[in-house]
């Protein structure tokens, strides 16, 4: 939820300079918040407690460019602290952005702000309840003393692994959450989850030694779509479990906008397929009003968002076929999977999981069903599962395999150690 003076001033990046007099949601409901991210399925909400501009929206005491200067409820509102209270009595979970760049504070572009900053991270992380995730970017600007900053990432990471111990950290270099190298809704053709510590570096022990091939990955940036391939991997003197967030907004814009329109039901429902259903996470944007209400028209678009996901994945029907796994080679690095109807049908969608507790290792796989003339004829071509891989079912191949079918065959052709599925639905 980007929420900040940017809503009045119809800015994406504000320059720290804003009277706060101006933040004034007049018919705030952060309930109503929850009742539409729960209507699309959305399991958390993530408010930018600080955005670039420097305001605070929770009564903090590092600065009086925050709620203390607004006129919300005579100086005294929290926006934290109601959405955070809104989400617990919506039983969902609760995180925030904390803008490293702050064109407002003083001490920015000098090791003081390294203190300013985690004094507010210490005031969210203690006085909010559980927090899901904590996310930063890597956003750098010059401050007031025409300086940039020299962040203590660590030192971030570090507080909230104290306060926080089970907060995911979403940075452009991890720990725990990685960018996707593209704020479009847009995932990779194969989104590997394991990727190289030359990239997500964030917490981690360097490697010593020469524990790789000689080369080198000075060229690795988040947008190389080829992030987990084994000829990037090879070079790497160490592998790290850093999974994407595809985050991207519901508008073209981060904040509210009143000419913009929400994109329409069927790309939001492909970006979903692209996220959820290629190994990553989906954080979508919606941004309130000027009132501190969504938009009618973005709430609409939820609950549509929300109802296609239902109908399209509403049948499943696993259980109703015999399903034999059969493994091709002795070190279970090929597996084939039978999978039979006593009536035809025509599948929707077929979901893979893989046990990601012993790491990612399918690297490839394709799906195939019984045509006409008996032999199997392949319509989907895969790369990578991880956590979920939601394979459509195509049947454009030839105008003799339109009809129902009763067999399908999933056959992992190439995996990084011994396959471990961990589950395998059907949706007709």
């Amino acid at each position: 939820m980007h929420f900040s003076p940017n809503t009045y001033t119809d800015l994406e990046w504000g320059h720290g300079d804003e009277d706060p007099a101006i933040f004034n949601p007049t018919d705030l409901d952060c309930d109503s918040w929850v009742e539409a991210v729960k209507a699309a399925g959305m399991k958390g909400l993530i408010l930018t407690a600080k955005h670039h501009d420097g305001f605070c929206l929770w009564q903090t005491s590092t600065t009086l460019h925050s709620m203390k200067s607004s006129p919300f409820k005579g100086g005294k509102g929290d926006i934290v602290r109601e959405a955070a209270d809104a989400c617990k009595r919506g039983g969902i979970k609760f995180g925030f952005y904390l803008s490293p760049w702050d064109r407002n504070c003083p001490f920015y572009g000098t090791p003081a702000y390294n203190d300013f900053y985690k004094a507010q991270l210490i005031e969210l992380l203690t006085g909010y309840g559980d927090i899901f995730e904590v996310w930063f970017d890597g956003a750098c600007g010059e401050g007031l003393n025409g300086k940039k900053q020299e962040y203590d990432f660590e030192g971030f990471i570090k507080i909230i692994r104290k306060y926080q111990p089970n907060a995911v950290i979403f940075n452009d270099r991890g720990p725990d959450v990685r960018y996707c190298g593209n704020e479009a809704g847009k995932g990779r053709h194969a989104e590997w989850a394991i990727v190289p510590y030359e990239l997500c570096d964030r917490e981690q022990t360097t490697p010593t030694g020469d524990s790789a091939i000689p080369g080198t990955l000075d060229y690795l940036r988040s947008e190389i779509q080829d992030l987990g391939g084994l000829e990037t991997i090879l070079y790497s003197k160490k592998l790290v479990f850093a999974g994407a967030e595809i985050d991207t907004s519901i508008r073209k814009g981060w904040f509210y906008h009143s000419y913009e329109e929400p994109h329409s039901l069927e790309k939001l429902f492909e970006i979903y397929l692209s996220s959820v259903g290629s190994n990553a996470c989906l954080n979508l944007n919606i941004p309130p009003m000027p009132t501190g209400r969504f938009d009618p028209r973005d709430i609409a678009r939820l609950k549509e968002l929300g109802d296609r996901i239902k109908m399209e994945f509403g049948s499943d029907v696993t259980g109703k076929a015999k399903i034999e796994y059969t493994f091709l080679n002795p070190d279970k690095t090929q597996l084939q999977i039978d999978i039979a109807y006593k009536e035809p049908l025509r599948p929707k969608y077929f979901v893979l999981s893989e046990d990601i507790s012993k790491g990612q290792r399918v690297g490839s796989f394709i799906i195939t069903d019984e045509c006409w003339d008996g032999k199997y004829r392949n319509f989907y071509d895969g790369t990578c599962i991880g956590n979920r891989k939601i394979c459509a079912f195509s049947d454009s191949r030839c105008v003799n395999c339109t009809q129902p079918k009763d067999k399908f065959r999933i056959t992992i052709t190439a995996a990084r150690g011994e396959i471990f599925l961990k589950d395998l639905k059907i949706f007709a």
